[in-house]
């Protein structure tokens, strides 16, 4: 294949043959799949291109285009949607319509625009959360929305923090104040026993000053105390009584669904042509993302340390980096 790509690109190839004068195209567009396997592929052309034909992408040649990932059909409307994130958020906005969250027996009702807001917000922390939850138990992280009073700079302050995060924890999971005997530091050890497995994780006072915690404290501080006695939400004629705002967007969400008929494509070859001609190939529908190289040695850093000859480099950053992986697929 990639002695037909440099013979139909016309550029040849190598220090006496190569000219990027003699391209055939103005555009060269790279179409892989919209999921893993795609990525990889276009991850190994990205760097043959930038290894051997490097002036192709820095005079703008080179574009990746952006296949939808969904398909989503409710009624007459019919809409393609290009990853996760656009689902997500198709999702909402359509379950948010005729919606209303009573908060309380005597509180005038949540209306889609405050709900959106709150949906949105509750949103960031739970994928905080996701990405967390490989080196932090999941429950306690759940209980931080509930719970995230956390001082660590006093033994006092570790042992009454240990005490209220282990109100909302639930038995599975037993919270204790220490000292990090690296630093001396007072952290909480989270010691979780489920299905016969022990494990055991920390809440260290690093991540009390990082932006994930931040973020989870935002949350819960926009979210503690909303629903009181009596609370319900409602979508046009249905309603459910909720204890807890993730209790009721997960009710809306459910909700949302009936009636909408939602394909995903694992691969390009999954459309029929009509459809690939309208979401990757039409001019007037298609989205390209031009590839440009704003730091040179930076790129050639990365290229370098991923897909490289050399195995160390590879190795390490992998190390680094495995426990943010998000999407895993395996």
């Amino acid at each position: 294949e990639i002695a037909t790509l440099i013979t139909v690109l016309g550029t040849g190839i190598g220090k006496e043959e190569y000219n990027p004068d003699k391209l055939r195209y103005h555009r060269i567009i790279i179409m892989t799949d919209a999921d893993v396997d795609g990525s990889h592929i276009r991850t190994l052309l990205l760097t043959f291109f930038y290894r051997q034909m490097r002036e192709l992408v820095e005079r703008g040649h080179v574009y990746i285009a952006q296949p939808p990932l969904y398909k989503v059909k409710q009624g007459k409307d019919e809409r393609y949607l290009k990853d996760d994130h656009e689902m997500k958020n198709y999702m909402l906005r359509s379950a948010l319509v005729d919606a209303e969250l009573h908060t309380d027996q005597g509180t005038p009702a949540l209306q889609a625009e405050t709900l959106e807001h709150l949906a949105k917000e509750y949103f960031l922390a739970e994928a905080v959360i996701d990405r967390l939850s490989r080196v932090i138990a999941i429950e306690a992280l759940h209980a931080l929305l509930k719970q995230p009073d956390i001082q660590l700079d006093s033994a006092e302050h570790a042992q009454q923090s240990a005490a209220r995060l282990q109100q909302v924890c639930g038995p599975e999971i037993v919270v204790k104040a220490e000292i990090n005997p690296a630093n001396d530091e007072n952290r909480l050890r989270l010691e979780k026993h489920l299905h016969g497995n022990y494990s055991v994780s920390y809440i260290e006072q690093s991540f009390l000053h990082s932006g994930d915690f931040a973020q989870i404290r935002q949350t819960a501080q926009a979210l503690g105390g909303l629903l009181g006695k009596g609370a319900y939400i409602k979508r046009g004629e249905q309603r459910k009584p909720v204890s807890d705002f993730k209790q009721a967007i997960e009710w809306l969400l459910e909700e949302a669904k009936r009636g909408v008929n939602i394909q995903r494509y694992k691969g390009l070859g999954e459309m029929n042509p009509d459809q690939l001609w309208e979401t990757t190939m039409d001019v007037k529908n298609r989205i390209l993302l031009r590839v440009q190289i704003d730091d040179m040695i930076m790129a050639d850093e990365i290229f370098t340390t991923l897909m490289g000859d050399v195995v160390e480099p590879r190795r390490n950053f992998i190390e680094q980096n495995a426990l943010g992986v998000k999407n895993l697929d395996v």
